[in-house]
């Protein structure tokens, strides 16, 4: 097989991997209207991977069986569970890989370019502020508009990531002096206690920060509203002609949201802003899930201690915190689309570093005290 051949095969399998990604996000999206753009885009890498199955028929090339790969179908278990929200973010990165991937190519891939920029602008503004049209326009007018949350997941995996390596360095460290098994004990658990409470104060004092921003930015939306309607007139009827209504549906549109000011501010607040005015996070939400993520990764290097003693429960918690981190490090390469690999190896290695550094410092503190 030539190169050309073998990267349109790469290109087919990526593409019937969006399709089926795009299916399965339609068939669990609650709301009609974001469900049948999902359709909408699955169509699209439909016909863009008969494009490629044609080009290699035409070369001999016998076609793979359509399945969805090991990230398409954790990607869709993970929607499944934790909503379609919770998964927009790591899709529309892949769509920007797609468009940057068929621009590098050239040739018959960069007449699908501009589509798959769309489609990552769809994405985009199902997620939240949009990097371009009309949104991008004002936002790049009205300087003080700022983007976006850190997604559910990332915030999960991290505090758990955090909670695990910082407790078993500390356990490791102390150990490396020469402590009992009483004290490795008392000392994991107050690394516990201390590193979750300092993450669930973060995460509260963050998260509270943050809500009083977005408050004080619908505020001052509000009041430009009140001081000039018809700048802010404008700015909706922008929203509406960037979503191909004609002039004179924007017209009415515009007109009809103009007489409610709070509908208004509503419509403002969602398009422009991309924020949801009954969500904007609660902080102590957000401290509980930290304190518990964090809690629950600082737990794993003092549970072998429940059952061994010595370095034998120094190991076994090693080991489990390997195992940990090489799962957490897999999930993360398959939802990114990269090597899991490759990935998994980056965390358990940063962890051995971390690891490595508290069990000299200890073992050096251990020889000097002693």
């Amino acid at each position: 097989m030539d190169k050309r051949a073998d990267l349109w095969l790469q290109n087919l399998r990526d593409e019937r991997d969006g399709a089926a990604l795009y299916e399965g996000m339609a068939a669990l999206e609650k709301n009609p209207a974001r469900a049948a753009s999902f359709r909408e885009l699955a169509q699209a890498e439909r016909r863009h991977a008969e494009l490629w199955a044609q080009k290699l028929v035409a070369q001999g090339v016998a076609l793979p069986a359509d399945a969805p790969s090991s990230r398409v179908r954790l990607t869709l278990w993970l929607a499944r569970r934790l909503g379609v929200a919770a998964v927009l973010g790591q899709v529309v990165e892949t769509e920007t890989v797609d468009a940057d991937k068929y621009a590098q190519q050239g040739e018959d891939a960069a007449a699908l370019v501009a589509e798959e920029q769309e489609h990552r602008d769809v994405l985009a503004r199902m997620r939240g502020p949009a990097t371009g049209g009309a949104a991008g326009a004002i936002v790049t007018r009205e300087r003080w508009h700022k983007g976006g949350r850190a997604g559910s997941i990332r915030a999960a995996v991290f505090g758990m990531n955090d909670g695990l390596i910082s407790n078993l360095s500390l356990v490791l460290g102390v150990a490396a002096a020469g402590a009992a098994d009483r004290a490795l004990v008392v000392t994991g658990l107050a690394g516990l206690l201390a590193g979750a409470c300092s993450m669930a104060a973060g995460e509260y004092t963050s998260v509270a920060s943050q809500r009083d921003l977005l408050r004080r930015q619908i505020d001052l939306e509000r009041r430009e509203l009140a001081e000039d309607p018809r700048e802010e007139a404008a700015e909706i009827a922008l929203i509406f002609e960037q979503k191909g209504l004609s002039p004179e549906q924007v017209g009415r549109t515009t007109s009809e949201i103009l007489k409610n000011p709070e509908a208004a501010l509503d419509t403002l607040v969602r398009e422009e802003l991309g924020l949801d005015p009954s969500d904007l996070g609660s902080p102590l939400s957000a401290a509980l899930s930290s304190f518990a993520m964090f809690a629950v990764g600082a737990a794993m290097p003092i549970l072998p201690f429940l059952f061994a003693r010595g370095w034998t429960a120094v190991g076994i918690a090693s080991g489990l915190a390997a195992a940990l981190l090489i799962a957490v490090g897999t999930l993360l390469g398959i939802l990114a689309g990269t090597s899991p690999i490759k990935s998994a190896a980056r965390m358990v290695g940063l962890a051995a570093l971390a690891a490595a550094v508290t069990f000299g410092l200890g073992r050096l503190v251990g020889k000097t005290v002693g």
